[in-house]
């Protein structure tokens, strides 16, 4: 995992990331009483930036709490620590908690002023997984039940990526009920058949930016696309496996659990979307 960079943005000032303190107090800390966002960045600019920020919403109305800036704020934000942090490509991490109160209370008390930090962290380059994909393992989903918030109370997931880890993984793939949901930290779709498929969003699955993204290229593009619950049987039995995040992109999964996912190379439809993928990239997120 690449370090972040140096300059980081708390309530109100900007410092170096080293040098930024929360009251021990403070509701994220104590509770995950927060909710997050990650904005990829390429080359200075922003990709796609509104489709974030709609999440962001989503995710506070999630947990009953009053969105702290507007979103030109929330874009004057992005821009300044973008250009602190040298203008390049970058991630930029967003993260809002409820705020610090007088003690250890689970209830909600009104009237707290909710935390805002934000840095940038360096995007991973991802060649060698494009080339020659990546393994993914299965495991039971143990989350709670409001996934479609982004919350930082990430300790499930924080478990089933070690898990991965430590199997040389790059992600685990989740199943409730003999259905695949998605991934520890991605979105997964699957293709059989010509047909890229996925399942539906519930409160079990987080929104995924850029899996909308990806459903709205291949749509574009005239590929057969199917939202629908997927069976355990299905997933294993495909012939391509993607996972997609905003720092990923979308990576062709051409191993899982130990035994090769089509003929264990990436399929065609995955460099066809990488290249769909790419064009937006150059074309500033538009879809053209």
């Amino acid at each position: 995992m690449t370090e972040p960079f140096d300059i980081a943005f708390l309530n109100g000032r900007f410092g170096a990331l080293s040098s930024l303190s929360l009251p021990v107090l403070d509701r994220g800390f104590l509770f995950g009483d927060a909710v997050y966002e990650v904005v990829p960045v390429y080359d200075g600019r922003v990709f796609r930036g509104d489709s974030h920020f709609d999440r962001l919403q989503h995710s506070l109305d999630g947990i009953r709490l009053d969105n702290p800036l507007r979103r030109e704020d929330w874009n004057e934000l992005l821009a300044n620590v973008i250009q602190r942090n040298g203008a390049g490509s970058m991630a930029v991490y967003l993260q809002i908690s409820r705020g610090t109160g007088s003690g250890r209370d689970h209830r909600i008390k009104p009237g707290l002023a909710p935390t805002v930090f934000a840095m940038a962290m360096p995007l991973a380059d991802r060649s060698a997984a494009r080339k020659k994909g990546v393994a993914a393992i299965t495991a039971d989903d143990i989350r709670w039940a409001r996934c479609d918030i982004k919350s930082t109370a990430l300790l499930a997931n924080v478990l089933l990526a070690s898990d991965a880890g430590r199997a040389g993984a790059e992600e685990t793939l989740l199943l409730r009920n003999g259905l695949l949901h998605e991934g520890a930290s991605s979105s997964v779709l699957i293709v059989t058949n010509g047909s890229v498929r996925m399942p539906p969003y519930s409160h079990r699955l987080l929104p995924g930016t850029t899996r909308d993204l990806v459903v709205a290229l291949l749509a574009a593009d005239g590929t057969d696309i199917c939202e629908q619950d997927v069976p355990e049987q299905e997933l294993r039995h495909a012939d391509e496996i993607w996972i997609a995040s905003a720092t990923r992109e979308v990576l062709p999964v051409t191993s899982l659990d130990g035994k090769a996912v089509g003929d264990g190379r990436p399929g065609p439809l995955w460099r066809r979307v990488h290249e769909l993928y790419q064009r937006c990239k150059e074309n500033g997120g538009e879809i053209r």
